[in-house]
């Protein structure tokens, strides 16, 4: 009777095999940004430590390619997508055939859409203020400053049009000049070429300069010391955070004064638990009641950046 020892062995079988892995895809929209880049692998970490097979692809800052990546994902079947500063507006038609397809989308610092479950971000317009009011405090609320903006990134917009309400109300503080970044894939060098060009209008006249993220704040920084000038000669201030970010305030040969910190690692990390918990069975509301999972910015400046510079 060799019957009940073959059933054993088979139900011993079944137990072991081990359910099969979630296939999950991660677009990054441009993978030099440092800050695409944190969330991404951060979120490429996280999944690989729960046994996830991980697909992560890099846009390029190409919109074409963004939505190509999508598309194939969704080709591919995957059981769900997470998008690192992605374009909800651009690439409805992709997201709105994921959803049908019944592949759950969480973005991160993307903004909301209705084709997607919800949106990881930091509280913008906090991030917005606390930048603002930083740079005026330091300025005594009056004097001139520049500002280096970037439209194509619904952060960094929400930073600049929070930063113009703050301007609005105090009027004793003027925009004596403004460039906006506008290509994404040469960025550097659009943000170098158009501040360069500022700063030397406005020699010896600037008292501040608002920078809508940290990697425009280090091209900034750079071509401020390349000139001789040294830190509070002008109250340089941007938003993002990270070991460059925290050195450059702790540097006594740097400019920058303060940056608001936003925790990619965290919403990267927040977005795969969440697709966890979407796949488990949970829903959106349960995870967050809109269509955003919100959160907290942090400033930092000299008083407290030695707790953020690594050892």
């Amino acid at each position: 009777m060799r019957l009940r020892p073959l059933l054993a062995a088979a139900a011993f079988a079944l137990a072991a095999t081990p359910a099969a892995a979630v296939d999950l895809g991660i677009v990054a929209f441009q993978m030099s940004s440092d800050t695409h880049a944190r969330v991404a692998n951060a979120a490429k970490a996280a999944a690989e430590e729960l046994g996830w097979d991980v697909t992560l692809l890099n846009s390029a800052g190409a919109m074409p390619e963004h939505a190509a990546q999508i598309e194939n994902l969704i080709q591919a079947d995957v059981d769900a997508i997470i998008i690192a500063m992605g374009k909800p507006v651009e690439t409805d038609a992709q997201l709105a055939e994921a959803k049908a397809a019944g592949i759950p989308v969480i973005t991160v610092a993307s903004g909301g859409s209705q084709q997607t479950l919800f949106d990881v971000q930091a509280n913008e317009y906090q991030v917005g203020a606390m930048m603002a009011l930083y740079m005026l405090g330091e300025l005594g609320y009056e004097g001139k400053i520049l500002e280096e903006r970037f439209e194509g990134n619904v952060a960094t917009r929400i930073r600049g049009r929070i930063l113009d309400a703050v301007l609005a109300e105090n009027t004793a503080v003027e925009v004596a000049g403004t460039h906006a970044m506008a290509r994404t894939k040469s960025w550097r060098d659009d943000v170098r070429a158009g501040m360069e060009a500022l700063i030397l209008q406005n020699q010896g006249e600037i008292d501040g300069i608002w920078a809508s993220f940290d990697g425009q704040a280090f091209i900034i920084d750079d071509i401020l010391a390349q000139q001789g000038m040294a830190k509070g000669d002008v109250v340089l201030v941007s938003a993002d955070g990270g070991p460059e970010a925290y050195d450059r305030i702790a540097d006594a040969s740097s400019l920058l004064m303060a940056t608001v910190t936003v925790p990619f690692e965290e919403m990267g990390e927040i977005a795969v638990d969440s697709v966890k918990r979407i796949l488990d069975g949970e829903s959106a509301t349960d995870i967050t009641p809109g269509p955003y999972y919100l959160v907290d910015p942090v400033l930092v400046d000299q008083s407290n950046v030695a707790e953020y510079v690594s050892e």
